[in-house]
């Protein structure tokens, strides 16, 4: 049977808050951690990602956390648009968010390793009945009280626990620092990565300017053949089918300028959206398609440039060697373990307020003999996760070889189809020209004429398509060296 005695409880509740009140200075000096716990392997892999064109439906790169909509219509340049997709972009914002989850883990990891010190401190009112545990006390002549108390008592007291040896700790601590490493190394290859799609979307949208200038030109002649073919038609000095031939090509051409702004449209959307525009912003694209011969380096020198500065290459790198200390924690599971934890505060009996130091240290030795066979399975998991990353940076390592080899070959034909292209847009003219001079002598028809102007705008888009595959080339070179951000800048510097 227990009974509260108020008077007593007052002042015990009033000395908790005391010694809790003084407990608190010392603890805030501890620096703030995770606690310890358990948790699984959060190691990172990486993937190659080839210079191809980025997907627009499914990656994030493709995306943005748009900015605040801006009055009147922006100018935006090449150099301005990967600077507002590095600040925007959702799969460069991602992968930041990436590198503070692995520090966090790593920080998780590591509570295994630090000290980890709390302070309790509690007061208790108690009175026992010592009957109601089988006691009762009867002396002929004496009278021993069967109830203790009431009685009351206090204690504080900081505890700190510490690892001292323990292998499988250390290495998952260490197997998370190399995953934080393989972490900010995927983060820096998404700026690449982020170059590569601004540059994608920017090339395609000034490659539709040129289309549409290109077509406007060709609606302007096809409206000048026409005008000269129902003039002849009127003065009877030809057919009338040369009159249906020519508006039927102004009408195609029209149809081609209506589509072609169109496309313009859309990819400008798509551009805005990489780089963090604000939906209903209006905008215009300062920079023309540039071309300038690449006097760039050689292959070899290429390859050797992209095995050092690939962040990607060093990212799954940093993850193999975070295999390895996972594969090594899970072996130490084998080992014993040394951990001390010890404690010391003050207690006594709160009616009279006595204390009395008290303390208490441990050390222990933990030996694992039998954890059916736990261990043996967390062995055979991380071997196998630690060969399949070997095989990936394998992999990735030829993927760097082909990526530098296709950027080399593309960069080497469009730049021979940008020639060939512009030369062709020469002959398309001259052909035209005097397609139109034999119709206005009288010595052909527009059948001929018509021909001459499909001519001159497959040369044209031929042109325009070679000058964007050449600079796209430019770009995912830049990419599969792993310099996109500073050779992109450097590539279209004042362009």
């Amino acid at each position: 049977m227990i009974r509260r005695f108020p008077l007593h409880l007052h002042k015990g509740i009033w000395l908790l808050f005391v010694l809790a009140a003084a407990a608190t200075p010392a603890f805030a000096q501890i620096p703030a951690g995770p606690v310890t716990s358990s948790s699984s392997d959060a190691t990172q892999s990486s993937t190659s990602s080839s210079p191809a064109a980025p997907s627009q439906s499914t990656s994030p790169y493709q995306g943005s956390v748009p900015g605040k909509l801006e009055p009147g219509v922006i100018p935006i340049s090449l150099q301005d648009a990967i600077n507002r997709g590095l600040k925007t972009n959702l799969g460069l914002l991602l992968s930041s968010q990436d590198v503070q989850s692995a520090r966090g883990e790593r920080w998780k990891q590591l509570s295994a390793l630090l000290p980890n010190v709390t302070t309790s401190s509690y007061v208790a009112g108690s009175q026992v009945d010592l009957a109601e545990f089988g006691f009762a006390f009867k002396f002929p002549g004496v009278t021993i009280p069967t109830i203790v108390g009431p009685f009351g008592y206090f204690d504080s007291r900081a505890y700190v626990t510490q690892s001292i040896l323990d292998l499988h700790a250390l290495n998952k601590t260490r197997a998370s620092s190399q995953d934080l490493k393989a972490t900010q190394y995927t983060a820096k290859d998404a700026r690449d990565l982020v170059v590569l799609a601004v540059g994608y979307n920017y090339l395609l949208a000034i490659a539709d300017i040129s289309r549409i200038e290109s077509v406007s030109a060709q609606v302007n002649t096809a409206q000048a053949l026409y005008n000269q073919a129902a003039d002849q038609v009127q003065a009877g000095t030809s057919p009338a089918i040369d009159g249906l031939r020519a508006q039927v090509e102004l009408k195609t051409r029209q149809q081609e300028l209506i589509q072609a702004k169109n496309n313009l449209a859309i990819q400008k959307l798509a551009l805005a959206r990489v780089i963090g525009l604000a939906p209903g912003q209006e905008f215009q694209l300062t920079d023309k398609s540039p071309y300038e011969p690449f006097a760039g380096m050689k292959l070899d020198e290429a390859l050797q440039l992209a095995y050092d500065s690939r962040s990607d290459f060093k990212a799954a790198s940093a993850t193999v060697h975070s295999y390895e200390f996972s594969a090594k924690a899970a072996k130490a599971e084998y080992l014993p373990t040394i951990s001390f934890t010890g404690d010391y505060g003050l207690a006594g009996e709160y009616a009279t307020l006595g204390t009395h130091g008290v303390f208490d240290a441990r050390g222990t030795l933990n030996i694992p003999i039998f954890q059916g066979g736990k261990v043996h399975g967390d062995v055979l998991e991380a071997n196998a996760q630690l060969e399949q990353s070997r095989q990936r940076l394998e992999n990735l390592r030829a993927q760097v070889d082909s990526d530098v080899r296709t950027a080399f070959f593309n960069l080497e034909s469009s730049a021979e189809q940008v020639e060939v292209a512009k030369s062709n847009i020469d002959l398309a003219q001259q052909t035209l020209d005097q397609s139109r001079d034999r119709f206005v002598a009288g010595v052909a028809d527009t059948v001929e004429v018509v021909q001459a102007q499909e001519q001159v705008a497959n040369a044209n888009d031929s042109y325009i398509s070679a000058l964007y595959s050449f600079n796209y080339a430019k770009i995912s070179l830049a990419r599969s060296l792993g310099l996109g951000e500073q050779s992109v800048r450097e590539y279209f510097k004042g362009k």
